[in-house]
């Protein structure tokens, strides 16, 4: 459960999968003076050539986060972040290609450049940009990120909230499931030094999935979970025909989802802004979004490096 600022699933690391590959429009043209009005083309002439020479977008992704990357019954990858890759692919005349990664690894693998982007849930967070580790130190030269997708926190709790939680404060005393190296584990560690100081413990039980911090809630083991809310309330709508969990409360501390790029790829970046930016103007963004019941975090446009 978390704002991927997440990790989240072990299997098929380095898997590459092609989503859905865009292909070549050919386009008319009065003499090559439409296509130069045309803001597809203009978008198209500035993706860098490396990956127009490769004809291919490498994208980093855990493809295990409901609804927002995760397997459809086919075993290939679905949800709102494939959707939206392959959408930009199709602006980008290019083939989009999805290597699974887990989680925490994303972003390192990115460095490493094993792709090109890394698309993910990943929050546009201060930490992440600045490659600084929990503690604040500097650890790695940061990331940045093109914001397309507005998600807060939300709280899940069994059917009922037999425990009445509606707030991080009711889970001073009890125990939270959430998915380690997310959002959700920087907000509750900032939790439970709030709850320390009241004299009732916090105590998070933290997981490399989201699907077992869930398990946890629905075990009972844990009193809530914590998880960005679309991935919160497609686990209220879906688990057991809706009858397991519900998410009570208001969101908390929303962030934008961001695409990362390395810092050097500033040409890629901003294309891919661009991308962005063109998807929404032309209401397949809004298609996807509904799709997928996420439209209340609709971004209106694209921002680099938004995020709090």
């Amino acid at each position: 459960m978390h704002h991927r600022t997440r990790s989240r699933r072990s299997a098929v690391t380095g898997a590459a999968l092609a989503a859905t590959g865009a292909l070549l429009l050919t386009g008319c043209n009065d003499g090559g003076q439409a296509a130069a009005k045309d803001p597809v083309q203009e978008i198209r002439a500035k993706l860098p050539k490396a990956q127009r020479s490769a004809g291919a977008l490498r994208i980093g992704m855990d493809v295990n986060y409901a609804p927002v990357e995760f397997r459809g019954p086919d075993g290939k990858p679905a949800g709102l972040d494939p959707e939206i890759a392959t959408a930009l692919g199709k602006i980008l005349d290019v083939r989009v290609e999805l290597v699974d990664t887990p989680f925490d690894k994303l972003i390192p693998s990115l460095q490493s450049k094993q792709y090109d982007v890394a698309m993910s849930a990943l929050s546009d967070i201060q930490k992440r940009r600045e490659g600084l580790d929990d503690s604040g130190k500097q650890v790695g030269p940061g990331v940045d990120f093109v914001d397309y997708f507005i998600a807060g926190t939300s709280i899940v709790v069994p059917k009922g909230n037999p425990k009445g939680i509606k707030t991080l404060d009711d889970l001073c005393g009890r125990t939270v499931a959430l998915q380690q190296g997310t959002t959700q584990d920087e907000i509750i560690t900032r939790q439970v030094a709030v709850c320390a100081r009241t004299g009732r413990q916090l105590t998070p039980h933290k997981f490399d999935s989201d699907t077992k911090a869930l398990a946890e809630v629905a075990s009972g083991a844990a009193a809530a979970g914590v998880n960005d809310f679309p991935v919160a309330a497609y686990a209220a709508k879906s688990t057991d025909g809706g009858s397991r969990f519900e998410v009570t409360g208001a969101q908390s501390t929303s962030n934008p989802y961001g695409i990362a790029f390395r810092k050097g790829d500033t040409e890629l970046r901003d294309t891919l802004a661009k991308a962005v930016d063109q998807l929404i103007r032309s209401g397949e963004y809004d298609k996807i979004l509904a799709k997928w019941g996420v439209q209340a975090g609709a971004a209106q446009n694209a921002v680099v490096n938004g995020g709090i």
